[in-house]
């Protein structure tokens, strides 16, 4: 039997590895195995377990295949088939009930990141910009972690991370890769294995990455700026900062050396609780070589003083002067290097720019009638959602589900399964998977700007967003050019108005490498913002409104939700490895290895409560309750929870997931949500929740 036809894709979701992939074809309409492309220079054949057995989820029986509308109450469950065109005719119809009732601004396309292609992603801003509906300030993955770079980097990119394999020090802070990027491992696995390179680790709790550290920085969740800080002391004590360097590409001077010499390993162990010898050797052994490279992640932003604490840490190379080697130097995201014209995509030459942006991540609020959430504007009473589930994702779920089902709001969802937000609509339309339509990728976690094709043909009557995008303009009188074009003219069009080689040139015609060269990547013609140089002295002005509210100098910034009497547990909702937020929580084979939520707690706060290692619990605060496993976990500090992944609700007893527990607070400077700043209580589940 001759082996299976491979096309060249590229993975959507939301993860930096936008992993480039060979797909088994086995027919028009099916898929067998995925695999990484071995010719594309980041990916380099590896891709996650949970990708790699997509067919599990392309070929679901569960897939949704047609449109549906609603008989019943919402969240009922009751829906009946309808054609395509009357779906889109009572989409279009309840937004203009909504408009004339209450303005344009009253309805609020609503998207995020299931896919991150281009296209199938932002092309559903063009129905704000042509026809004045209410824009979305994208905040809920990483708007506080950007913040927190381009106040000290000042320009969103850094090292090629095939520089890693070069490391001797290497340094991951606040992600778990063996989860979420196993691509990093890889080439941490190049290091390793090649020169005998060190691995650090800072994360609350011994994640699968931290198991595999030479050292791991247990510290306690949103303590990460007192942890730099107090590296970057021993660093200057102990004669390991390159004093020409600083005085050269950075602003440090003595009100900053004087700040930070006073943030010492015990002033910090405090604050961490790691100790401060440990504190000292983790510092010792950055500075140790040039040659250290800093990983930075997401998790350890999501937090109140996530921007802080973000920049607090991107000060570490800078201090060694680790940006003029390679291998050396730090990688958040390279996002500024792909010079993209979206006009195309996102109608950014439409009427309307200029009307309200709304936080996606204050969803709650804003279907809550907050005022100054809804910047003094109408409330919101049609939505259209794609690429996203808020029901279960969105912070505060309860008053989320409370808003998206309230009788006086029409919900639009375009979806591949019944999800949460789903099952709340008004009308649900069957969505495509990456495999069944064209879009154009960039990355964050690497240099590789990518398209990808269709595969199979979508499955039963899936459409792709931009063809509902084209389909709904055209019966809301909304013009533009790009609604005259198929997706694949549109990605096309897009690369060469972006002044990019056609894509007929690119490697295998899918992947186009956009790194830049060592003395860029490297800032050593100077750093990003008008003076080139690195900033200790964080220039928040540029980051957000709410600049003025954060520490001027790397340090701690003590503006968490700190646990207290009525709530003695600091919680983090980590991702898991088998499931990416709710995407992969229908699939049989990720359900079966995550097995059931399941709360982490040390056995000392166990039995402090006298409870046993798989205990029925409940976790709670004044926002909600959810009911849990209990399991004994011995890598974290007293005192810190550990719930991973997203389960949806029908997975807990009571029917609330774990973001009935986290805060729709904005953090400074721009918004943002804080995921792992959540302060609850443990208890035994009521016994009718056994």
């Amino acid at each position: 039997m001759s082996a299976p036809e491979r096309v060249f894709s590229v993975c959507p979701h939301d993860c930096p590895s936008t992993c480039a992939l060979e797909v088994e074809r086995l027919n028009a309409h099916t898929v067998g195995r995925l695999h990484g492309a071995k010719g594309q220079g980041y990916t380099d054949g590896v891709i996650c377990a949970k990708v790699a057995r997509y067919a599990e989820r392309v070929h679901h029986p569960e897939r949704l295949a047609t449109p549906l509308r609603r008989t019943g109450p919402k969240g009922g469950g009751d829906f009946a088939p309808i054609s395509w065109d009357d779906a889109l005719d009572e989409i279009a119809e309840g937004f203009t009930r909504t408009v004339q009732s209450h303005g344009a601004e009253a309805v609020w396309p609503y998207n995020y990141a299931g896919t991150m292609g281009l296209l199938q992603r932002d092309g559903l801003k063009r129905l704000p910009h042509l026809l004045g509906y209410s824009r979305q300030k994208g905040t809920i993955c990483s708007t506080i972690a950007t913040a927190g770079w381009l106040a000290g980097v000042g320009a969103k990119r850094g090292l090629d991370p095939r520089e890693m394999a070069e490391a001797e020090v290497i340094l991951i802070w606040g992600a778990n890769p063996v989860h979420t990027q196993v691509n990093v491992m890889a080439w941490v696995a190049k290091a390793v294995k090649g020169h005998g390179a060190k691995l650090m680790v800072v994360d609350p709790y011994r994640t699968a990455t931290a198991e595999k550290a030479d050292l791991h920085l247990m510290l306690r969740p949103g303590t990460d700026g007192a942890l730099a800080a107090a590296m970057m002391q021993v660093l200057l004590a102990e004669g390991l900062a390159d004093r020409a360097y600083l005085a050269r590409l950075t602003d440090f001077d003595d009100t900053v050396e004087a700040h930070l010499m006073a943030r010492t390993p015990e002033w910090a162990a405090a604050i961490t609780g790691i100790e401060a010898e440990t504190i000292r050797a983790a510092a010792r052994l950055w500075g140790s070589t040039k040659k250290a490279f800093l990983r930075l992640g997401f998790g350890f932003t999501r937090s109140r003083n996530g921007a802080a604490a973000m920049h607090a840490a991107t000060c570490l190379p800078a201090v060694t002067g680790a940006w003029q080697v390679r291998g050396g130097g730090a990688l958040f995201a390279n996002s500024d290097i792909y010079p993209i014209d979206t006009t195309l995509i996102t109608a950014a030459d439409g009427p309307h720019t200029g009307q309200r942006e709304l936080d996606m991540s204050r969803l709650a609020d804003i279907l809550g009638g907050d005022a100054e959430a809804l910047m003094g504007g109408p409330p919101v009473g049609a939505m259209l959602v794609q690429n996203t589930n808020p029901a279960a994702v969105n912070p505060d779920q309860r008053r989320v589900r409370a808003g998206l089902a309230d009788a006086g709001m029409f919900l639009a969802v375009h979806e591949q399964f019944m999800t949460e937000t789903a099952a709340l609509a008004d009308i649900i339309l069957p969505a495509t998977t990456f495999l069944e339509h064209d879009d154009l990728y960039k990355a964050g976690g690497h240099t590789h700007l990518q398209v990808a094709r269709p595969v199979i043909a979508p499955f039963a009557e899936a459409r792709p967003n931009h063809e509902v995008h084209r389909a709904l303009a055209a019966r809301l009188g909304a013009e533009h050019e790009s609604f005259t074009m198929s997706a694949a003219e549109i990605v096309a069009t897009t690369v060469v108005r972006s002044g990019l080689p056609p894509v007929e040139s690119w490697d295998n015609a899918t992947w186009l490498d956009r790194a830049p060269d060592f003395e860029t990547a490297h800032f050593l013609n100077g750093f990003g913002g008008a003076e080139g140089r690195f900033r200790f002295k964080a220039d928040w002005a540029r980051t957000g409104a709410e600049g003025h509210r954060l520490p001027a100098l790397p340090d701690h910034w003590a503006v968490i939700e700190e646990a207290d009497a009525e709530h003695p547990f600091r919680l983090v909702t980590a991702p898991a490895r088998n499931f990416l937020n709710t995407t992969f929580t229908e699939t049989a084979t990720s359900r079966a290895k995550e097995k059931a939520p399941e709360v982490k707690v040390h056995p000392g706060d166990l039995a402090a409560l006298g409870l046993a290692d798989g205990a029925a619990v409940a976790l709670g605060n004044r926002r909600g309750r959810v009911r849990l496993t209990a399991r004994a976990f011995d890598g974290v500090q007293r005192g810190v929870l550990i719930a991973e992944t997203i389960w949806p609700g029908r997975d807990h007893a009571g029917g609330l997931g774990i973001n009935a527990l986290t805060s729709t607070d904005s953090p400074a400077p721009n918004g943002g949500a804080v995921f792992h700043d959540c302060a609850v209580w443990l208890a035994a589940a009521p016994a009718d929740a056994a």
